[in-house]
């Protein structure tokens, strides 16, 4: 996910895909550690997407 796209969310949806993505991250990696993905570096475009999401929620609580 962009960081345009994530913007463009508000608090409460950005906080509920939030919560999506972390229980996506930790399934893969819990994939990943029974057998090997296709692809790992979905693993780490995920976890980056997380950082985003955090970075975003963190800016908008700082100014209020």
């Amino acid at each position: 996910m962009k960081i345009k796209e994530v913007r463009e969310l508000d608090t409460k949806d950005l906080a509920e895909r939030l919560e999506a993505e972390i229980a996506k991250y930790n399934q893969l990696k819990f994939n990943h550690s029974v057998s090997p993905l296709e692809n790992p570096s979905e693993i780490r475009a995920t976890r980056r997407s997380i950082a985003r999401m955090k970075t975003v929620l963190r800016e908008r609580e700082l100014n209020k």
